[in-house]
């Protein structure tokens, strides 16, 4: 069995997330960080771990808070822990979680640490609001006055054009293109019709449905008081759509491309809040600690594209070396996770993964393969549970390891796309 290197197995030992609520909603009054600490404390409580055995907390974040932007050390800075557990956030757009997994178990696998927790968190219900360059400008002048006459004469050069706030973008700073009007031309380079991606859509929330109804994904989810009463708890997503169908899907109006586009609110992964987090640790240690791991980390990889091209295609370059790495084909893969950002991308990165052309630009001289739709995405994916774009990759990450316990598979892959035209994948076996 390949390992790191260094004959270091990582284990992965468990997993648990909030509910993913849409931004506005259920959790709108929750901090990412406190999101976070939903998560983390579940985890700790769940596997009864003693939070002294923990040498590494890895946190993943997007939107990072211009107050508090170590996510992680406030994270760790929970009761569960020593104050000295030492914790670093890190962001790699969409796939932050992802990083943070691979950080922690490169630590591992180095040897510098044996038990680790990684993941992330998001609130893109409490996005940062910005002051205008201008009105920034006169804020911190004033701030340097030396009189009251000084601080009122500068306050005076406010003008109302300096009253109007700058709010994020879900945009790529080096085109200035919306990640949804990347969405829409790579279903136009590609092929991707409005059918396939709707009845894609559609398949996800009914596939998502069925995992919350038997308890599969519920099992996942740490239930979460809902502010401001706190006398509710919301335990399960609220983005799933049970009553949907391809008909009322088709009807909706495209979003970015309003006249030729194909992408849609109901073919595109929602604005989310949430968290995730998993337990990882050195196989000697599991065993030391009387843990059953749920599976093993065999390899991952990163890649990436020009973001001016196919902006989510990078998994499509992630996957072979992943495999390559673990001494896999995808023949030898049980189950596919794939991050379903927009049901065009995701179709998309199952063509490109077929392509001969995107198998020499990956260096390889075959195509890595047809995707089983059986085998990818058996319990729905972003498109219906929802994407806070820092905790995702967590939760894919524990939905295919328990899945693969339950069908008793030995081998499964992630894929995850990335703003910026990063993209990931992760090589898991069942323990």
């Amino acid at each position: 069995m390949p390992t790191f290197g260094n004959g270091r197995r990582v284990a992965i030992i468990a997993g648990v997330r909030t509910p993913f609520a849409r931004s506005g909603t259920a959790l709108k009054e929750y901090t990412a960080i406190d999101l976070g600490r939903f998560a983390v404390g579940e985890l700790v409580q769940r596997t009864n771990l003693d939070g002294a055995a923990v040498d590494l907390l890895v946190y993943g974040t997007v939107v990072q808070s211009v107050v508090a932007p170590n996510i992680a050390r406030e994270v760790a800075l929970m009761p569960h822990f020593p104050k000295t557990l030492q914790a670093y956030t890190v962001s790699r757009a969409c796939a932050s979680a992802n990083q943070a997994i691979t950080d922690a178990a490169d630590q591992i696998a180095l040897g510098h640490a044996q038990v680790a927790i990684a993941g992330g968190s998001e609130s893109l219900t409490q996005v940062p609001i910005l002051h205008s360059r201008g009105m920034s400008d006169i804020l911190v002048a004033a701030s340097k006055a030396k009189s009251m006459s000084q601080r009122v004469a500068t306050l005076a050069r406010v003008r109302p054009k300096d009253f109007v706030p700058v709010t994020p973008a879900i945009a790529e700073p080096s085109t200035g293109e919306t990640m949804g009007q990347s969405a829409d031309k790579m279903a136009k380079l590609n092929g991707i019709t409005r059918e396939a991606q709707d009845r894609f859509a559609w398949r996800s929330h009914r596939q998502a449905a069925q995992g919350l109804d038997d308890g599969r994904l519920t099992s996942e989810i740490v239930p979460v008081p809902v502010p401001p009463k706190y006398d509710t708890m919301l335990a399960t997503d609220n983005g799933v759509r049970r009553d949907s169908s391809y008909e009322q899907l088709s009807s909706l109006k495209p979003v970015f491309d309003r006249q030729y586009g194909t992408v849609t609110a109901g073919n595109a992964s929602p604005l989310t809040d949430g968290a995730s987090a998993v337990l990882l640790m050195s196989e000697e240690r599991a065993k030391a600690l009387g843990y059953a791991p749920l599976a093993y980390i065999r390899s991952y990889a990163y890649a990436a594209v020009d973001p001016a091209e196919q902006l989510l295609q990078a998994p499509v370059l992630a996957a072979p070396h992943a495999l390559a790495r673990a001494g896999l084909s995808l023949r030898d893969i049980d189950l596919v996770e794939m991050h379903e950002a927009f049901a065009a991308q995701v179709l998309s990165n199952i063509q490109g993964l077929a392509s001969k052309t995107w198998a020499e630009r990956a260096g390889l001289s075959a195509p890595v393969g047809e995707v089983d739709p059986e085998r990818l995405n058996v319990m729905g994916g972003s498109l219906s549970i929802g994407h806070p774009f820092g905790a995702t990759g967590a939760r894919v990450l524990t939905t295919l390891c328990h899945e693969l316990q339950r069908r008793g598979g030995q081998f499964g892959m992630l894929t995850v796309c990335a703003a910026g035209g990063m993209g990931h994948a992760m090589i898991v076996e069942r323990a």
